[in-house]
């Protein structure tokens, strides 16, 4: 039993010197140290002994498989050290080398414009509404004085979910909610996302971006739309913007108007951007229609208010002199560097 601990000791001792690697050492460690190891397997054959040189050998083993054992540890630590010391070695970092160029991004041309507006609209009072993008036929048409078999309706290609489910054709429902749920006085805009189910071209597209704003209060009149609304256009545009109205109908508003501001490409002149006419259509406004205010439960002899929209797609496309709305949407980068 001596000579055989012996000769796996030396043996051990031996492949511990010559093992250069952690798979080399953990091949030692199960072939002779392991539970299946050949040492281990010795102290089975202790009931094969007599029982006065049992308990001697029995030590013996021991003391050997704790002295290899911590041999092995010793080897294992040593190749670990050489191991990081040739990697380090080998795999020098030259600090002269230029960083490598990180690409940022920055703020998409839409989103320029939008906080641009809302930050106008701020200074003067009022306040961002948000809601659903998925609306009831109720907020979306009824309650803006549109019933269901209203001529206005056919003209904005509504995507129909169900008969009582759209996807909102503008922001216009979040009036209605914010009268339903506040009272007067009442000073927001609404910008958000509609769709409408048109074909994409240069000018339209199924899926865009309106901001609607509402002013309900005590004596509020159509010279306070004006107002509000010329104030915004010379902070967007420059202070020596002019301003067109024209009569026009919404079932929203009563009177309903829309208004020109003059051709930021010619001034007034006339040229091809605004078909010779000088002027270039901005948005559709009115004073609330009594209508749409008793049903928010607002007395429209008490109160009177002031309403109006505009496409951001449409305010941008203007602001930076774009042909083609087509390519908000289609990120490329060579277009979008621009900004």
């Amino acid at each position: 039993m001596k000579d055989k601990i012996k000769a796996i000791s030396e043996l051990v001792e031996q492949k511990l010197s010559e093992a250069n690697d952690a798979a080399s050492l953990e091949n030692i460690r199960i072939n002779y140290l392991g539970k299946k190891g050949e040492l281990t397997s010795l102290l089975r054959e202790l009931g094969k002994l007599s029982p006065e040189e049992r308990p001697a050998m029995g030590q013996l083993v021991n003391e050997v498989k704790q002295r290899l054992e911590a041999e092995l540890d010793q080897r294992k630590a040593s190749i670990a050290k050489l191991e990081l010391e040739n990697k380090l070695k080998n795999e020098k970092i030259d600090v002269t080398l230029p960083a490598k160029e990180k690409k940022l991004g920055h703020i998409h041309p839409m989103n320029i414009v939008l906080r641009e507006i809302e930050d106008i609209f701020k200074e003067m009072g009022f306040t961002i509404a948000d809601g659903p993008e998925v609306e009831l036929d109720y907020y979306n048409f009824e309650a803006l004085n549109v019933p269901k078999d209203h001529p206005a309706r056919d003209t904005q290609d509504t995507f129909y979910i169900s008969d009582n489910v759209v996807l909102r054709t503008q922001t216009s429902p979040m009036q209605i909610r914010v009268m339903e749920n506040n009272k007067p006085p009442i000073k927001i805009i609404a910008p958000g996302t509609v769709y409408r189910s048109d074909a994409m071209d240069a000018t339209h597209s199924p899926v865009f971006h309106q901001i609607e704003g509402l002013v309900v209060d005590k004596g509020v009149t159509f010279a306070d739309l004006k107002g509000t609304l010329e104030t915004f256009a010379r902070k967007l545009y420059g202070t020596d913007t002019g301003f067109r109205y024209r009569p026009h109908h919404f079932p929203f508003t009563e009177p309903s108007a829309e208004m020109d501001i003059t051709c930021f490409n010619c001034h007034g002149e006339g040229c091809r951007l605004c078909k010779g006419e000088g002027y270039i259509e901005i948005l559709g406004a009115g004073m609330v229609h009594p209508k749409v205010l008793e049903t928010c439960g607002i007395d429209p002899n008490e109160y009177s208010g002031f309403a109006f929209g505009l496409g951001l797609e449409r305010v941008v496309m203007r602001r930076y002199n774009i042909d083609d709305l087509r390519l908000f949407t289609e990120n490329d980068v060579r277009f979008l560097k621009q900004f």
